[in-house]
């Protein structure tokens, strides 16, 4: 990748029952299985890690729009969940995002969460390959 502004190191040891760091040190997380899945629920999972990543970059594309179309947002957040769904051969994802925008009015707080999902660099890494659902609360 030659245009690369950022690049984000990590290492995983022991897949989802083991660890995970960043290079920096900001990252170092115990990885275990949920209790829904058998596991015994100490620790975070690649679920969770992609849920807080995705939406914690949504909210900056959802800036990045804003300021653009001169909105200003007020008090806003997001709530991403990630499925972890068994299909045909092994798994895959599924994501729902929830704009809480409460200064927005409804029409206005969906053009800038569809916005948004046209530049999140997730969104875009996910187009074509992930449902991602939209919603405003």
């Amino acid at each position: 990748m030659t245009d690369a502004i950022y690049t984000a190191h990590a290492h995983a040891v022991g897949g989802r029952n083991g660890t995970a760091k960043s290079d920096d040190g900001h990252l170092d997380v115990k990885l275990a299985f949920p209790k829904s899945m058998g596991g015994d629920g100490n620790g975070t999972n690649p679920e969770q890690l992609f849920a807080a990543g995705y939406s914690a970059c949504f909210l900056g594309a959802l800036g990045l729009v804003a300021r653009n179309q001169g909105v200003k947002l007020g008090e806003h957040s997001l709530d991403a969940e990630v499925d972890l769904i068994k299909d045909e051969t092994s798994f895959h994802v599924g994501v729902r995002l929830k704009l809480n925008a409460p200064d927005l009015d409804r029409e206005t707080a969906e053009k800038l969460l569809h916005a948004a999902h046209e530049v999140c660099p997730y969104s875009k890494a996910t187009r074509g390959n992930v449902q991602v659902d939209l919603e405003v609360a």
